[in-house]
């Protein structure tokens, strides 16, 4: 048997030389299943070739040539056509099956360059929209947050602010807000609070009109405080616009206004995020403001609030009140005329 299927014996004249030195003599090659057997005159073997590791050395050229292995001394020289066509066809076979040198480097180029390309699908544009933000400082924050406040106008009517009203909200500021905090009191349009960038908190006046106490109004304005310190308000705008207002942003350092504009109304129409129970009884400890009547005002029956009721840090008899009662009334007038 031989290696190709198609000969049952395959046998060719060639010369064979065992060294550089040694003299060249006629052999004949008989094609085995695995190895090229080299026969002397007499018949008798004088070499065992493995088909897996014959190499030619003249490629291209008449007679051929071939060596057992790289660094072998030994030598056939073959003119039988048929013979070379086959032990050429085995090399070529042998060289499809086996392994090709740098195709794993190949590989894991394309590996590479196929993760870096997720990468920029997935991760740049949340990396941009968060380096973005990161950078943007206290004057462009306070822009962005007035521009957005002048678009929110257009759509809850105008901010209330009579003179005995605004006067109690300052204190109310002053209580409970970061420096250079905001509070503004909307007629109509948010649900109940909010917050824009440059530190302003959104309440609408069903917290101050509808309220018997100013605790639960700087409850909802200490939760708001919170959810803008977990998360950046001025990232909440690029996440809501995209990565390419992102990229503008830190190219021209400014956002337009339809993107403002946009981002106004869906501002007003999502949900409040979820804030943990540990961090805002941090926040009404430090404002000594009792959270238990936030609490009964989220939920009446107290199910859903029991942390934040079971752990308040500050007691409603010996806290200091929030505002005098003659505040309270003037702030609950603040959309009066």
């Amino acid at each position: 048997m031989t290696a190709l299927t198609q000969y049952e014996r395959l046998e060719a004249p060639a010369v064979w030389r065992a060294g550089p030195e040694d003299q060249r003599r006629d052999v004949i090659l008989s094609l085995g299943d695995a190895t090229l057997v080299i026969y002397d005159g007499a018949g008798r073997p004088v070499g065992h070739w493995s088909l897996a590791a014959i190499e030619r050395t003249n490629q291209g050229c008449e007679p051929a040539l071939y060596r057992p292995g790289p660094d072998s001394p030994e030598e056939l020289e073959i003119t039988a056509p048929e013979m070379v066509d086959a032990i050429e066809r085995i090399r070529d076979a042998i060289q499809r099956r086996g392994p090709h040198r740098g195709r794993l480097r190949y590989y894991l180029l394309g590996g590479a360059l196929a993760a870096v390309l997720l990468g920029g699908i997935f991760w740049l544009p949340g990396a941009m929209v968060h380096h973005a933000a990161s950078v943007v400082p206290a004057a462009k924050r306070a822009d962005l947050g007035q521009r957005l406040l002048a678009e929110i106008r257009q759509i809850a009517g105008q901010p209330c602010g009579n003179e005995l009203g605004q006067k109690s909200l300052e204190r109310l500021q002053t209580r409970l807000m970061p420096p250079g905090g905001r509070i503004v009191v909307l007629p109509d349009a948010v649900e109940d609070a909010a917050h824009l960038p440059g530190g302003i908190v959104l309440l609408n006046r069903s917290l101050v009109e509808d309220q018997d106490d100013p605790t639960v109004t700087a409850g909802y304005v200490l939760a708001e405080v919170e959810r803008a310190a977990r998360r950046d308000p001025v990232e909440l705008l690029l996440e809501n616009s995209g990565a390419v207002t992102a990229f503008r942003l830190l190219t021209t350092g400014d956002v337009s206004q339809s993107v403002l504009s946009g981002y106004a109304r869906s501002l007003l129409a999502a949900e409040p995020a979820p804030v943990p129970d540990l961090p805002l009884l941090t926040r009404f400890e430090a404002a000594d403001v009792p959270a238990t009547p936030y609490a009964y005002a989220l939920d009446p029956t107290g199910e859903t609030v029991l942390g934040l009721i079971e752990a308040d840090p500050v007691s409603q008899l010996y806290a200091e009140p929030v505002l005098r009662d003659s505040e309270w009334v003037s702030l609950q007038g603040i959309c009066g005329e």
